[in-house]
């Protein structure tokens, strides 16, 4: 993996990413074919996508994976609540070394329910 990936994906986040990402066996009935894109390198992918603002079709081939591969991981990946649970980890991760601030701290009215008429 590149330098600028391994920024992006930085080892911490991947320790704690291979805790939550389901384990992939890959077996292909016909044999032969492509080694499977590395989970790390599309990781990084996809983080960029995700803070930069360019389209999948715009991923500079720096990442290693094409575009393709890294949106279909994405989307396997978003089925799978991966992301849900990767939040859950790293909550967790900071709150045990006292690293979260809840002095500011909002909640969406649509996401917890009102007990009572919200009094």
């Amino acid at each position: 993996m590149t330098g600028f990936a391994e920024r992006i994906a930085s080892e911490e986040l991947w320790v704690l990413f291979r805790r939550v990402v389901p384990e992939t066996v890959v077996t292909r009935p016909q044999g032969g074919g492509r080694r499977r894109a590395g989970d790390h390198e599309c990781l990084a992918a996809i983080i960029f996508v995700a803070t930069s603002g360019c389209s999948w079709r715009q991923l500079p081939p720096v990442f290693g994976p094409a575009w393709p591969t890294v949106y279909r991981r994405f989307a396997q990946w978003s089925k799978e609540r991966v992301w849900a649970r990767l939040h859950r980890v790293i909550l967790d991760e900071l709150g045990a070394a006292g690293d979260l601030d809840w002095s500011r701290c909002a909640i969406n009215s649509v996401s917890v329910r009102a007990v009572k008429g919200g009094c």
